[in-house]
C-alpha cells in the first residue's frame, strides 16, 4: 500500500539523502550543497519557501517530491511548482511516482492553482513517457535560464 504524508522535521535528514540520490541519478553528485539546517529552514522556518511530502510503500519511504507555490500572470493565479520527484530504483513502477503526482495536483485544485509544472531532463526518457502518459505537456518552446554563482553576484552589481 502506497501512503503520501507530508514531511515532518524529522524528515529532514531522510529529504537530504534522497536528494543526494537524486543528484547522482541526474549526472550531478557533487552539485548538492544543501546541509540538513539549510532544509529544517526552507521547508519548517519562520517563512518556509517550499514543502515536501514522503511516500511510504508497505511502511517503507521510498520517494519525495519536493514543491512551491508559483503564480502566473497570464493566469491570474497561483501554480505549483515541482522542483524535485524522485522514487527510489526498487519502487520504480510501483506506483510512488504517480501517487505522488496525483497527490500534488490534488493539493493544486485544494490551493486553486491554475497550472501544475515541472521540469525534466531532456535525456530521461523514461520519466517523459511516464508524465506523457500522466497528461503532461511538453512546452518546447520554452527553456529554463539560471543565473547563480558569481554570476548572481554581477547581475545584481555586488561583485
Amino acid at each position: 500500500m502506497i501512503q503520501v504524508r507530508p514531511a515532518l522535521p524529522t524528515d529532514v535528514p531522510l529529504i537530504l539523502r534522497l536528494v543526494r540520490e537524486l543528484a547522482e541519478f541526474e549526472r550531478e553528485p557533487d552539485a548538492v550543497v544543501a546541509t540538513e539546517p539549510m532544509l529544517e529552514s526552507a521547508l519548517f522556518g519562520e517563512r518556509p519557501a517550499a514543502e515536501a511530502v514522503i511516500a511510504e510503500l508497505d511502511g517503507t519511504v521510498q520517494g519525495f517530491a519536493l514543491f512551491f507555490q508559483n503564480f502566473s500572470t497570464w493566469t491570474g493565479r497561483p501554480g505549483l511548482y515541482l522542483e524535485d520527484l524522485y522514487v527510489t530504483p526498487d519502487a520504480r513502477g510501483a506506483g510512488v511516482g504517480t501517487a505522488l503526482l496525483r497527490h500534488l495536483a490534488g493539493i493544486a485544485l485544494d490551493r486553486g492553482c491554475g497550472r501544475f509544472e515541472w521540469a525534466v531532463l531532456d535525456w530521461n526518457e523514461p520519466a517523459i513517457r511516464f508524465y506523457r502518459a500522466l497528461g503532461a505537456v511538453g512546452m518546447g518552446e520554452w527553456q529554463v535560464q539560471r543565473v547563480s554563482g558569481e554570476a548572481l553576484v554581477a547581475l545584481a552589481g555586488r561583485g
